[in-house]
């Protein structure tokens, strides 16, 4: 059983920048491809970046692509989602997810094993 916490999320205004942290309990978290999603009001969940468990390949949505960054340290159990240049339509709750051994296909498709509870962003105009 993985739990997952993501911290760092607030307000800020458009054109700032903030770093999500999600914190992986459990063991073996090298072994898990992990992924950022988010769910602006009044849509569905959608896919923003993915960081695969072996040799650390990146993937990311083309809204966030150049802008956002995914990471990982594995000594610490933790990924990190920097984003920069932000944008009002990036408002929204953010989700961390991760699935041992997952492909990137998989989890851009269907999200991970697990789930964190969510933290807010709030981009202001």
């Amino acid at each position: 059983q993985v739990q997952l916490v993501e911290s760092g999320g607030g307000l800020v205004q458009a054109g700032g920048s903030l770093r999500l942290s999600c914190a992986a309990s459990g063991r073996f978290f090298s072994t898990y491809t992990m992924g950022w999603f988010r769910q602006a009001p009044g849509k569905e969940r959608e896919f923003a970046a993915a960081i695969l468990w072996s040799g650390g390949t990146t993937y990311y949505a083309d809204s966030v692509k150049g802008r956002f960054i995914i990471s990982r340290d594995n000594a610490q159990n933790t990924v990190y989602l920097q984003m920069n240049s932000l944008k009002p339509e990036d408002t929204a709750v953010y989700y961390c997810a991760g699935s041992q051994r997952a492909q990137i296909g998989t989890m851009i498709g269907s999200g991970g094993d697990y789930w964190g509870r969510g933290t807010q962003v709030t981009v202001s105009s």
